[in-house]
């Protein structure tokens, strides 16, 4: 078979029909081999015929899409100086956009000889050992489908992970359970409608390999923050295991979703890649380029490390930009996916030992026609230097607010803080958000996500509990601001159950009330435990599966009822700022804080730290932005009151001039209530400690 010239662009695989075009960057290489294999796994190498700005390419009349590859690069080995070129070793094309297979771990896979140290070169044959790339079949019947562009204001998201979600529900069949074709069955499509959730955020599938440490120990990465792939959707999480059948189950599932009114948000890595420091395998990145795809120390035998996982993409080369913005385009235009959310997005910032928030990363995502449209959502820390940097992105974005998390736990847990703390959390961080004319839904409220303890496990436990991730209980959070109620662990104690299922309600209301978008943790709302492992990454079993035989089928139905409540009323889901003072201040014509007294908050009763406990009223008539047909938007008036005391208080209701009469909606300890007696103004109240009351203006 003749190899033809080709074409530089696109990178990667291309299918025209008749043939594939194959393309791959490398600046250093002095030679690229095309790695064909068969169906039994034997081997056929070309060599790729010309080079045009670094571009290694070649075109394969009659290649097909099933067809399985890799590259071979041939250049300099030397260490000390970043280059570790190492044709022994069978390369991922980065532009891969289907990935078969799992890595299978010997000592192949590494550039090094073991035990000969780290400048010796191995030249032991890892193909036996590697996944393949995949020519992938890029036609599909979309039917129409387009990203569905749901308002922020109006999202409510839900954390999910592809194969925990339904690997054990039991009305799913058995052999598409864990997989993307679950996703899209009608049973949980159902689900997700009745929850009231508008989006789904997935976390990684990147294609990813499992870590040696892990597999060794018998664990896996069930996470996913480990990406090898950037195009690839993880093959894993098909239910089709044929070459590259992973990506149209995965279109099959957005479409699907889509039709349903759900976004799909993928949680993606380009902050790091799998191939791990200088120890780490030779999978990809680092035997087409070393030096150019990753950040180096001085020492150039070494990587920087600002993720804690060993290397990090050099985001100042424009090739890597190009990898990770051509990345971006191809699952919103050929995946039609609706966002993203970024891992350890500090780390993208990072402009030589800084986080600069006008790096280059951030300015070309501001241009970007595409990507710029999208919802585009930060992590924004990282575990390098100055790498916290909540409040702090290009108005695009939004961001995981771990202020307003680290507070309303703070707040239920009875910590001493000032009251200003929680009511600036409340109603959307504007202290974080507003100087760069970002607006509330730039805050992605949450309480729990996939990064510490569940919801359930946030009232249940002091401490964490992670032996089985065979550590020690050495790692994972070991401030986690939360309390179990009395009682480490499970327990029979009806007084501690009674009071952790107060927690939990106290926790979803004041999460679904603030101002900001309220993002779920899958699998709190029926009450799903981790048993107190706070960093369950490598438990790919029942610890982090989704327990819908044991489902807490009541509070379920509380958070069902709460979402859809929330989401029917405009005052919980504001798209500008309070006028006024943003927090408190007299005369306030759409908010207003109150103490016990009924009197509104003074600057003296915003800075006691001992307070616990506070009132809010919300004008439903002074809502600023007007539907988008131009009419008004008009909501009803509400009181809520918050009693972080750990005793009943008594509240009075504020004067006739905020309302005549008010009746209560909803009671931490009572649930929702109906045909409740209408309270007068200036009403005295009784609210039970750890609760929430909400009341609606009545007339």
């Amino acid at each position: 078979m003749k190899v033809l010239p080709g074409q530089p662009y696109p990178l990667g695989a291309v299918y025209d029909g008749s043939g594939t075009n194959f393309s791959v960057f490398s600046e250093i290489a002095e030679r690229v081999e095309l790695c064909l294999f068969d169906k039994k796994g034997n081997e056929t190498r070309f060599d790729l015929p010309e080079v045009t700005g670094y571009c290694w390419h070649g075109y394969l009349p009659f290649i097909e899409p099933g067809q399985r590859y890799g590259f071979r690069v041939h250049g300099p080995w030397d260490p000390a100086n970043g280059q570790r070129c190492n044709p022994a070793k069978l390369l991922l094309d980065p532009y891969a956009k289907a990935i078969d297979e799992q890595i299978q771990w010997h000592e192949a896979v590494f550039p090094y000889r073991f035990g000969k140290g780290l400048d010796v070169r191995s030249n032991s044959d890892s193909a036996s050992f590697m996944p393949r790339s995949v020519v992938h079949q890029p036609h599909f019947d979309w039917n129409g489908d387009r990203r569905l562009q749901i308002p922020w204001h109006e999202t409510v998201i839900y954390e999910t992970h592809v194969k925990g979600l339904t690997i054990k529900h039991p009305d799913i069949p058995p052999e598409i359970r864990g997989t993307y074709a679950a996703l899209a069955h009608p049973i949980i499509i159902d689900y997700f409608k009745q929850l009231g959730i508008t989006a789904i955020e997935l976390m990684p599938i990147h294609h990813f390999i499992h870590d040696k440490h892990l597999v060794d120990q018998g664990l896996r990465n069930y996470w996913g923050y480990n990406s090898i792939g950037y195009f690839a959707p993880h093959s894993e999480y098909a239910s089709q295991k044929r070459p590259g059948a992973a990506v149209a189950e995965f279109k099959q599932m957005v479409k699907t979703l889509h039709h349903a009114g759900i976004e799909v948000i993928l949680d993606v890595v380009y902050n790091h890649t799998a191939e791990g420091n200088h120890l780490g395998p030779m999978l990809s990145f680092k035997g087409i380029d070393n030096a150019y795809y990753y950040r180096l120390c001085d020492d150039r035998r070494y990587y920087k490390d600002y993720t804690g996982t060993g290397n990090s993409l050099n985001m100042r080369n424009p090739f890597v930009l190009q990898l990770i913005m051509d990345s971006l385009r191809y699952w919103v235009l050929e995946m039609h996916v609706d966002g993203f959310r970024f891992d350890l997005a500090a780390t993208l910032a990072r402009e030589l030992h800084d986080v600069d928030r006008l790096s280059v990363f951030f300015n070309i995502i501001q241009q970007d026609p595409v990507i710029s449209q999208v919802k585009l959502i930060a992590e924004p820390w990282d575990v390098g230097e100055g790498g916290y940097q909540v409040g702090n992105f290009p108005p695009v974005w939004s961001e995981w607010n771990g202020k307003y998390r680290d507070c309303v736990r703070d707040f239920w847990r009875g910590e001493d803080q000032t009251l200003g703390e929680f009511a600036s959390r409340f109603t959307g961080s504007s202290d974080l958000y507003e100087n760069t004319s970002r607006l509330p839904y730039a805050s992605i409220n949450f309480v729990t996500a996939h990064d510490g303890f569940t919801l359930n496990d946030l009232v249940s436990y002091n401490e964490k509990h992670n032996d089985a991730n065979g550590e020690e209980n050495r790692d994972g959070e070991s401030h986690n601001r939360s309390w179990n109620c009395g009682v480490e662990g499970m327990t029979d104690d009806p007084e501690v159950l009674q009071l952790r299922k107060r927690q939990k309600r106290n926790f979803m209301i004041t999460l679904f009330l603030s101002q900001g978008v309220p993002m779920l943790l899958g699998g709190d709302e029926i009450s799903r435990t981790q048993q107190g492992n706070n960093n369950a990454y490598c438990q790919d079993n029942e610890i982090s599966w989704y327990d819908w035989e044991n489902a807490d089928k009541d509070f379920l139905s509380f958070c069902q009822k709460l979402i859809l409540y929330c989401k029917s009323h405009p005052v919980f889901r504001r798209r500008r700022w309070f006028y006024g003072q943003p927090i408190h201040g007299s005369e306030v014509k759409d908010i207003a804080w109150f103490t016990l007294e009924g009197e509104q908050m003074s600057e003296q009763d915003w800075g006691l730290g001992y307070a616990k406990s506070l009132g809010v009223f919300l004008n439903g008539a002074t809502i600023p932005n007007p539907h988008p047909r131009g009419e008004p938007v008009k909501d009803d008036n509400f009181y809520v009151i918050f009693n972080a005391h750990h005793e009943a208080l008594t509240f009075t209701l504020p004067g006739i001039n905020w309302g005549t009469l008010w009746a209560k909606e909803l009671d931490t300890n009572m649930g929702w209530l109906e045909n409740n007696e209408a309270l007068k103004a200036e009403s005295q109240i009784k609210v039970e400690g750890r609760s929430i009351v909400m009341l609606r203006h009545a007339t």
